[in-house]
Order: structure tokens, then C-alpha cells, then sequence
């Protein structure tokens, strides 16, 4: 069966996505505790976020687990991460209005990163993968709630590195788990956005999707295929890189009728 026709929704292992969250915020830590003030109000490509009011987003997202950890848990999980993408956007406006008095909130970043890796590692340790959490958007198992800040992660750690590149920061390593967990939420989220099967979507080495409703593929080489880096395709699918941008610059190869994505992008904001 090809990646983009499964039945059933993709299924992440429960301790490779806990690893994979623990070691990509520690080094998002490492870097935020070595950040000059100068650097640390430096502006993003996010608007009007500094990198400090982008420091405190990343520590507060990746501790949302935690804090929903605390909620009484639901009767059942009503999203699976393909389409908590395209229910987070309703979020988007909310969480960017509020950032800096977020940030105005926790002057102390070092507090903030060892409050919530500490938490966050006793909770993890504590809960199995199938416990339900009641997010904002719907109720996930807390293992597709890790994939989702998977990507949270692996976004804004591209955000981060992108702002420190213009002051002569430091580059903060993509964990290679977490950075495969969102190529692949994001892949399958496209899938679920323009269900089909005429076009094949590959992000090597992580992900290959079929979507664009059309003449299904079998067998042999498919008439229209798309194909991009794990990082382009993050930047496409949350809005920080246009389609014409990606083809403008030879991110991203395209060939066939049907193998133009702008129509579905971003997938979430």
C-alpha cells in the first residue's frame, strides 16, 4: 500500500518521540542560556516576536504536556497529529497576541527551561503513551501529542536559527527524531488536507505521501511527484517559505500537472 493510502492514521513509537522531545528542547536550552541580551532582542521572522519572546513560546509549548498532563483526562482521543495541523491554526492569532505578555511573565529564562525539562521528564517517566490529554484543539494520546510538539520543536528551532543566523548566535542541531516526527506529521496532514492519490509527495528520508485527488498511481514512476528537504517542507507547510518562493529558489522539484502544492499551503500558521 502506498504511504499516502494507509487506513489507518501513522502511528508514532511512544518512547522514540518522548527521546526525541527530552533531547530537542535540551538543545534549544543550551542555546537560550548562551544568548547575549543584545541576541536575545534580536527580532525573528515571526512578526513582531524577539528571540526572547520566541525563547519563552518554545519553553511554554513543549510545557503543555505537562500541564495537561494535570487535567482530568478524556474518555477518548478525537485527533491523531495529521489533523491537529489543521486545528491548531484557529490558535495561531491567540497564542501570537499573547506572547509577550507570556514573556512578561517569566523575566527568568533559565528558571523556565529547567522548570519545564524537569517536569516534563518526571511526567513523561510517569504516563504511558495511550493516556489521553485534552488538548485545546481535541484530545490526543499523549504519544501523538509528543509528535505534535515534535513539530513545535523542530519549526521554531528553524525560527530560532534563522533570527541568531543575522547577530552571530549559535546553531541549535535538529534531533534527528524530532525532526523526522514533523516531516511526517506535516506529510500526512497535506494528505489529509487534499486527499488522492495522483501525486506523490517525497521528503527524504522521512516521509513519501499521495494526495491531490486525480488518476491514482500503482505502480512505476508517478506522473506528477514532488520532492523537498525535511527543512523546505516545514517552511512550506507553516507558512515561512511560499511555494513560488521554494520553486524560485530550487528548494523543491515538481513535475507533472498535478504536482503544484500552492493550494494547500501552509497547512497550519
Amino acid at each position: 500500500m502506498a504511504p499516502g493510502n494507509r487506513k489507518k492514521p501513522r502511528t508514532y513509537d511512544a518512547l522514540r518521540t518522548r527521546t526525541a522531545v527530552l533531547a530537542q528542547f535540551a538543545s534549544v536550552r543550551r542555546t537560550v542560556g548562551s544568548l547575549t541580551p543584545d541576541q536575545l532582542a534580536a527580532p525573528t521572522r515571526l512578526g513582531e516576536w524577539t528571540v526572547r519572546d520566541l525563547a519563552v513560546h518554545i519553553a511554554l509549548a513543549t510545557g503543555s504536556t505537562s500541564r495537561l498532563l494535570d487535567a482530568p483526562e478524556p474518555a477518548k482521543a478525537e485527533l491523531v497529529p495529521a489533523t491537529w495541523a489543521a486545528t491548531s491554526a484557529r490558535h495561531a492569532a491567540r497564542i501570537a497576541a499573547s506572547v509577550r505578555e507570556s514573556a512578561e511573565a517569566h523575566p527568568d529564562l533559565d528558571a523556565l527551561y529547567a522548570d519545564t525539562a524537569d517536569r516534563l521528564a518526571a511526567d513523561l517517566a510517569a504516563n504511558p503513551g495511550r493516556r489521553v490529554l485534552a488538548g485545546p484543539t481535541g484530545a490526543l494520546t499523549l504519544t501523538d501529542h509528543l509528535a505534535t510538539r515534535c513539530v513545535e520543536l523542530a519549526v521554531h528551532t528553524d525560527d530560532l536559527n534563522a533570527a541568531l543566523a543575522a547577530v552571530d548566535g549559535p546553531v541549535t542541531p535538529q534531533d534527528r527524531q524530532a525532526l523526522a516526527a514533523a516531516t511526517r506529521v506535516l506529510a500526512d496532514a497535506l494528505a489529509h488536507t487534499a486527499p488522492g492519490g495522483s501525486t506523490e509527495v517525497r521528503v527524504p528520508p522521512f516521509a513519501v505521501v499521495q494526495c491531490v485527488e486525480g488518476l491514482r498511481h500503482t505502480r512505476g514512476t508517478p506522473p506528477n511527484v514532488v520532492e523537498t528537504d525535511p527543512l523546505t517542507w516545514l517552511r512550506l507547510a507553516t507558512g515561512r517559505l511560499t511555494w513560488a518562493q521554494a520553486r524560485e529558489a530550487a528548494a523543491v522539484s515538481a513535475s507533472g500537472e498535478r504536482a503544484d502544492l500552492s493550494p494547500w499551503l501552509p497547512l497550519m500558521g
